[in-house]
C-alpha cells in the first residue's frame, strides 16, 4: 500500500510525496463549520472552489459528529467528504477538531462537555474553570486517542489505496487563553515537580520548571503537556495509518505575553519543547494573519521544520506570499483561510467585527478580497506549471525569490553568477499584491523571471568594467516546466521592465559590452 510521506528529495529538501511523486499543496482552508453538512459541501462549497487552480483543500472533521454517543463512531460525513473530493479531483488535508480548537474545547462531544468531573477543565489562578479541557486530564486524552485512532483506521480502510487524504493536522491552534498555565490541582502538582528527564536532556538543565525556564516557566510547562498529549494521540493514529501529521500555531504576537495568545501552543519560541515531546509530528506550522507574513515564514522555515502554512490571509497579498513561500522557502503547503469566500462579491463578505480583529491582533486588510480571486488563481496556475523547474533548481543559488517584508522594505538585492539584480517593490496598496519576484538563472546570461508589482534591474558585478543590456526579452508562458514564447519585446518595452498586478513571466537574455 502506497502511503503519502515526507522524505528528502534528491536535493535534500524535505518534500511531501504522494504516489511516490512530489506534491506541493496549492491549497485553501475552508471555514470551520462548512464541512459539517455534505449537502452544503456539494451545493455551496465545491462550486466556490472551481477555477482557483487548487490541487487540495484543508477541511475539518469533527469529533462531536464522529462520536456523538460515547464509544460509537460514525464516519459517514468523513466518507462523503472523501468521495466528493475524489469527484472534484482534490486531495485533502484533514483537520482533527478533537480536544482543542483555538485555545478552547469547542468540538468535543456533548457527553464529555457535560462531565467536567471526569474530564476536568484547566483553571486560572483564581480557580475559575475554563472552557478548555486540561491536557493533564489523561481520561480526556485517552478518549481523544481512541477516536483519532479509529478515524485513522477508517481512512486506511477507505482511502489507503486512493490517497485522497494526504496529511493530517492534529488539533487546532492549541493552548490556553487568558492564563499562562493551568492552575488546576493536577497541574499545580506537576508544575512543582522537576521537569521530565527527556526535556532536561534536551535543554541541558534540570530542576523545577521555574528554576529551568524562569519567567517562561508557565508557557514551557503548558507546551510540554499539550505536546505530550498530541504525541499520545498522533502516535496511536499513525500506528494504524502512517500519514504525515503536524500541529499548527496561533502566533505569538502583540501584546506578547502568554495567554494573550494560546499559551503552550507550538509557537517558534517553544519548538524545542514541542519537538522533544511530539516526535511524531513532521512540522509545526504557522497560521498567519499579521502584516509581516514574510517574517513569519522566515522564522518557521527551518532545517528541522519544513514550512507548511495551513492558514494565511486571503487578500491580494496572498499571491505574492505564495510565490515567496514556494520560491524562497521550499514550502510544502500554502493555504489562505476561508478560501470559499473568494467566490463572493467583496461587498458581500461577512468580516469579523472590528473589535474582535483588534482584540486578536488581526490585520483588517487580511479580509479585503478585492482582486484576490483572479490573482491567486493565476498564481496557482503559474506555480503548478513551474514545478519541474522548482524541482530542478531549488537548493541551488540559481533559484532565488523575494517579497516585500514591511512598510520600509523598498527593494531586494539578489546575486547571481555574472549579474546582480535589484528588485524594486511597488507601493503597498489595498486590494493589490505586494512586490515580489522569483528568478531562475538558466544559464550565465539567460533568466526566467516571474513577479508581481515590482521592477527588476540587472547590474554587472562590481569591478566588471563593462555595462549590461537586454539582448532579447520575451513574454510568454510556462507549460509543465517548458517556456512557450510569445512576443519579443525588444523595443520600448525593455526600457520599462516591470511586473504589474497580475502574475506574469518574462524570459531575458542579457549581454555585457
Amino acid at each position: 500500500m502506497s502511503i503519502p510521506c515526507i522524505r528528502r528529495d534528491p536535493s535534500g529538501i524535505p518534500t511531501l510525496y504522494v504516489k511516490d511523486r512530489p506534491f506541493f499543496l496549492r491549497s485553501g482552508e475552508i471555514h470551520n463549520s462548512n464541512a459539517s453538512n455534505p449537502t452544503f459541501m456539494k451545493e455551496k462549497l465545491w462550486p466556490a472552489l472551481k477555477g482557483l487552480n487548487m490541487n487540495s483543500v484543508i477541511v475539518p472533521v469533527y469529533w462531536e459528529l464522529i462520536e456523538p454517543e460515547e464509544g460509537k463512531y460514525d464516519f459517514s460525513t468523513v466518507e462523503t467528504l472523501i468521495r466528493q473530493a475524489r469527484t472534484e479531483g482534490m486531495k485533502l488535508v484533514l483537520l482533527w477538531f478533537g480536544l482543542w480548537k483555538n485555545g478552547e474545547s469547542m468540538y468535543v462531544p456533548g457527553w464529555m462537555k457535560k462531565d467536567s468531573r471526569t474530564y476536568f477543565r484547566a483553571e486560572k489562578i483564581s480557580g475559575e474553570k475554563m472552557t478548555t479541557v486540561s491536557p493533564l486530564c489523561t481520561a480526556a486524552v485517552e478518549k481523544d486517542r481512541l477516536a483519532f485512532t479509529a478515524l485513522m483506521r477508517f481512512l486506511r480502510e477507505l482511502d489507503g489505496e486512493e490517497n485522497t487524504v494526504i496529511v493530517i493536522q492534529v488539533e487546532n491552534e492549541i493552548g490556553l487563553l487568558g492564563t499562562d498555565r493551568d492552575y488546576s490541582p493536577a497541574a499545580n502538582a506537576a508544575f512543582a515537580a522537576p521537569i521530565p528527564s527527556a526535556l532536561a536532556a534536551a535543554v541541558g538543565k534540570s530542576g523545577t520548571w521555574e528554576a529551568v525556564f524562569g519567567a517562561d516557566a508557565g508557557e514551557s510547562f503548558m507546551a510540554w503537556h499539550f505536546a505530550g498529549a498530541v504525541e499520545t494521540i498522533a502516535a496511536s493514529g499513525k500506528a494504524e495509518y502512517d500519514l504525515p501529521c503536524y500541529a499548527n500555531a496561533w502566533l505569538r504576537q502583540s501584546p506578547w505575553f502568554p495567554g494573550s495568545y494560546p499559551s503552550g501552543g507550538p509557537v517558534r519560541q517553544v519548538h524545542q519543547i514541542w519537538k522533544t515531546a511530539a516526535p511524531s509530528l513532521f512540522t509545526l506550522g504557522p497560521d498567519i494573519y499579521v502584516p509581516y507574513c514574510a517574517d513569519v515564514m522566515d522564522e518557521y522555515a527551518a532545517e528541522d521544520n519544513p514550512l507548511f502554512i495551513p492558514e494565511i490571509r486571503k487578500d491580494a497579498v496572498a499571491s505574492s506570499y505564495a510565490i515567496y513561500a514556494f520560491g524562497a522557502k521550499n514550502a510544502l503547503c500554502f493555504s489562505p483561510f476561508g478560501i470559499e469566500d473568494l467566490a463572493l462579491d467583496p461587498a458581500q463578505l461577512d468580516k469579523p467585527p472590528m473589535e474582535l480583529m483588534i482584540a486578536l491582533n488581526i490585520d483588517p486588510s487580511a479580509f479585503d478580497i478585492t482582486g484576490s480571486r483572479d490573482c491567486l488563481a493565476a498564481t496557482y496556475d503559474l506555480l503548478a506549471q513551474l514545478e519541474p523547474l522548482f524541482l530542478q533548481y531549488r537548493a541551488t543559488p540559481h533559484l532565488q525569490a523575494c517579497v516585500r517584508h514591511g512598510e520600509v522594505d523598498y527593494s531586494a538585492f539578489l546575486r547571481f553568477e555574472s549579474y546582480d539584480l535589484v528588485v524594486k517593490y511597488g507601493p503597498r496598496m489595498s486590494g493589490k499584491p505586494l512586490g515580489c519576484c522569483c528568478v531562475f538563472e538558466l544559464t550565465e546570461n539567460r533568466f526566467l523571471l516571474l513577479g508581481l508589482n515590482c521592477t527588476p534591474e540587472f547590474r554587472v558585478k562590481p569591478g566588471d568594467g563593462k555595462r549590461q543590456d537586454i539582448l532579447r526579452m520575451e513574454e510568454g508562458r510556462i507549460e509543465n516546466g517548458t517556456w512557450i514564447p510569445g512576443r519579443v519585446l525588444n523595443g520600448d518595452e525593455k526600457m520599462n521592465l516591470r511586473f504589474g498586478d497580475m502574475p506574469s513571466a518574462l524570459m531575458l537574455e542579457l549581454y555585457r559590452y
